[in-house]
């Protein structure tokens, strides 16, 4: 009780009623983020959940044609994999990072890895690839072939893997996210729905 007498004002202040009042606010506003922006999901490894935020639906749909879709998910290759912990603090750092650039609308047109992210991706990429970058049968007769796959970034030659070759929000024109984000409007364009249409 005592707790509860420094927390808020006394009962018969007028300020009791404002701060319960404001709490309530706080906390109604909180759950309500919550649930708007599916906070729950980032939980899991499902790779829809990174959908959730728009932008990243092009580089969805790319690494959805390609041959790592099969093998990896964007967990797999984004996240630390040396103990949950640091795997939940680096997605939640990640995350926050990431929803307030995208609600203040100041995502770049072409997104690029921060350089925790990039060391990130290259030890996933070196834990993943590691009989390939580690052949020493190739040391013999390629020159500085140790060098070249531990010295640089793989994706310095590998721009491609695994969201293609051209990066940008706006680089393909109606894309779809594989899940709509409001269920009463289509995400189907409406010149697309016309041709469905005629069919």
């Amino acid at each position: 009780m005592e707790k509860n007498k420094s927390f808020l004002p006394e009962k018969k202040s007028k300020w009791r009623s404002i701060a319960v009042f404001s709490i309530a606010i706080v906390i109604g506003l909180g759950a309500f983020m919550a649930k708007e922006s599916s906070i729950v999901s980032y939980m899991s490894d499902d790779p829809k959940s990174c959908v959730n935020c728009h932008v990243m639906v092009p580089m969805y749909n790319a690494w959805m044609h390609s041959s790592h879709r099969e093998w990896a998910s964007c967990n797999d290759c984004h996240v630390p994999h040396n103990n949950v912990f640091n795997k939940y603090f680096f997605k939640a750092k990640d995350g926050l990072f990431h929803s307030s650039v995208f609600t203040a609308r100041a995502e770049p047109e072409v997104m690029f890895m921060r350089p925790a992210s990039q060391e990130v991706v290259q030890n996933n990429c070196l834990r993943c690839h590691v009989q390939q970058v580690t052949q020493t049968k190739y040391d013999g007769f390629i020159a500085s072939h140790g060098g070249n796959r531990t010295d640089r970034q793989c994706w310095s030659c590998h721009k491609e893997v695994p969201h293609g070759d051209v990066h940008g929000i706006s680089t393909v024109k109606y894309n779809i996210a594989p899940l709509p984000t409001d269920g009463e409007e289509t995400v189907v364009p409406k010149w697309l729905q016309e041709s469905i249409d005629k069919e």
